[in-house]
């Protein structure tokens, strides 16, 4: 009954919470919120944790809470945030189904509720602390050194610490905040895969500018060398592993960032592991990163670029994948990152091909993502 109820269980709490709390506005996308996604993310996301705790097979549970917990670490969420969720949601689930919700329900509903917080605070309180930082306190000044357009549709920011010394290290696959204020007043705050800089403990950004964004035209287009960002330590549980097993590296847009942090992470520990790299473009004029990834596919012992331009090669118009004539190695840990629908697509040619599913690891910082690809939405800013 909640999960039917949830568009209008959400609408309710939002209107609640922001009513109750504005200052934790500006800690949502507001893009997500104004056409609808945020608002189907959170109660969604408790409707879903609950499905899973009585799910007739069993899932890893512990997998999804740390993917949830390290977006909110690069948030700054702190324990208290939980009540202040659990006061308005449950008011809004009695709101919208009324008697339904009989002292045994809202028992249950709580019981799940705190299952879920305490496992994301004990999991976050762990991440503040592996940052050095107290919980909730993420957030530090850094000094943008460069600024690069980066295709015709991103920019490329280097960033480097406010007081000159090296920026703390992270894993291939990690991500970090950005917090910026907005020209009409309030804030946002939006992901970015992190990847090294051109010097040691120095990062680097490459932003997609969306048309219509809030973010991203701003670091686009006006933010320049000597600019200060506000930005989180990185987090985030999807790294790619140091295994031995074949790679298989697969982007579209600036999702290959993810693919240059995992090749640079490689070149450094001067990996012999055996790496494919798929990146689709719809023209070179238009791919991030064009001559960086061909630079370290190629520094690499074994590695292979497969890059694809949709505007020539006619991908998905005749029926062929991006993956088509890309020999997929047996055994392989594979990484995507890309758009919603690039991500869903390329997961079920890899499970058609048979691809074991639990080998296809994806990145997507729309709300809710975490659960899986079935429901996510398909733009973000």
């Amino acid at each position: 009954m909640v999960g039917a109820h949830i568009g209008t269980i959400s609408q309710v709490f939002y209107e609640r919470l922001f009513n109750a709390v504005p200052s934790l506005i500006d800690t949502f996308n507001q893009t997500n919120q104004a056409n609808g996604d945020q608002q189907r993310a959170l109660a969604g996301s408790v409707a879903s944790f609950a499905s899973l705790l009585v799910a007739d097979t069993p899932v890893d549970i512990d997998a999804v809470m740390a993917r949830i917990a390290a977006k909110h670490a690069s948030l700054g969420v702190r324990a208290a945030h939980y009540e202040i969720v659990r006061t308005h949601l449950f008011a809004s689930i009695v709101e919208v189904l009324g008697e339904a919700v009989t002292p045994e329900v809202a028992s249950a509903w709580h019981e799940v509720y705190t299952l879920m917080a305490n496992s994301l605070v004990e999991q976050e309180t762990a991440l503040y602390r592996q940052a050095g930082v107290e919980p909730g306190e993420v957030w530090r000044s850094t000094i943008v050194t460069e600024h690069e357009y980066d295709g015709a549709h991103a920019a490329t920011l280097y960033l480097c610490a406010e007081d000159g010394s090296r920026l703390p290290g992270f894993l291939p696959g990690q991500y970090i905040s950005v917090r910026m204020p907005l020209p009409g007043g309030g804030e946002q705050i939006r992901q970015y895969t992190v990847f090294p800089g051109r010097v040691p403990g120095e990062w680097a950004i490459t932003v997609k500018r969306i048309p219509g964004g809030f973010l991203s035209p701003l670091l686009c287009d006006s933010v320049r060398p000597g600019h200060r960002l506000l930005v989180s330590p990185p987090f985030g549980s999807l790294v790619v592993d140091d295994g031995d097993e074949p790679l298989l590296l697969v982007s579209a847009g600036v999702g290959v960032t993810m693919t240059i942090a995992a090749l640079r992470h490689l070149l450094d520990r001067g990996s012999t592991r055996s790496v494919d790299v798929v990146h689709v473009d719809r023209t070179p004029y238009e791919q991030p990163h064009r001559t960086e990834l061909s630079t370290l596919v190629k520094a690499l012992p074994d590695a292979r670029s497969h890059v694809r331009y949709t505007e020539y090669d006619e991908i998905r118009g005749d029926g062929r994948s991006p993956l088509t004539d890309v020999p997929l190695p047996e055994h392989a840990q594979t990484y995507v990152c890309g758009p919603i629908p690039f991500m869903r697509s390329i997961r079920a040619d890899l499970v058609a091909s048979g691809v074991a599913p639990e080998t296809i690891h994806y990145e997507a910082f729309a709300p809710g993502s975490w659960f899986g690809l079935e429901d996510v939405p398909t733009t973000v800013d």
